[in-house]
């Protein structure tokens, strides 16, 4: 059983909510959100905001409060081989009243069907929230070039940002 180990990052001020699956090898190593050199969420969000690709821990931290967004993930603690979303199981949820609580969560969107299918199956009954579904933004989402990938996040971006 491995356990997430890192934090979600939001404020009072985020409005949208950005949901995982679980945390990769790369990341957990990493320490942080989208760690694998090859993951596209970096260079996505930043295009979809206008911005230059942040590189370090906090720069990422600053760029997501500074655009209203938060991150964690779906699954708190799972078994998993490496980062092989088709072998998580006995999966435990993370709670994320904590993060709602707080912020002015307006949408709530999954990374990939793969956090889509334990947010509907362990989240969604709870919260009574639907969350809607991007195409992934890992290297092995191929058929979705950077291009495309930022056409369908833009619709990650409020109003104020």
């Amino acid at each position: 059983m491995i356990v997430h180990p890192i934090a979600p990052i939001y404020d009072e001020n985020s409005k949208v909510l950005i949901l995982g699956s679980f945390p990769s090898v790369k990341s957990r190593e990493a320490g942080f959100f989208y760690g694998h050199p090859q993951n596209r969420f970096w260079k996505v969000l930043a295009k979809v905001f206008g911005e230059i690709t942040p590189e370090t821990i906090e720069e990422k931290k600053a760029f997501l409060l500074r655009n209203n967004v938060a991150v964690w993930d779906v699954i708190h603690s799972c078994d998993i081989e490496g980062s092989s979303d088709s072998s998580i199981r006995n999966v435990v949820a993370n709670d994320l009243n904590e993060i709602l609580k707080l912020a002015d969560i307006r949408e709530i969107y999954v990374n990939g069907k793969t956090a889509l299918k334990y947010y509907k199956k362990y989240t969604e009954p709870k919260l009574g929230i639907d969350a809607k579904c991007l195409p992934s933004t890992s290297p092995a989402n191929a058929q979705w070039n950077i291009e495309r990938l930022v056409e369908e996040w833009k619709c990650i971006r409020t109003e104020g940002n």
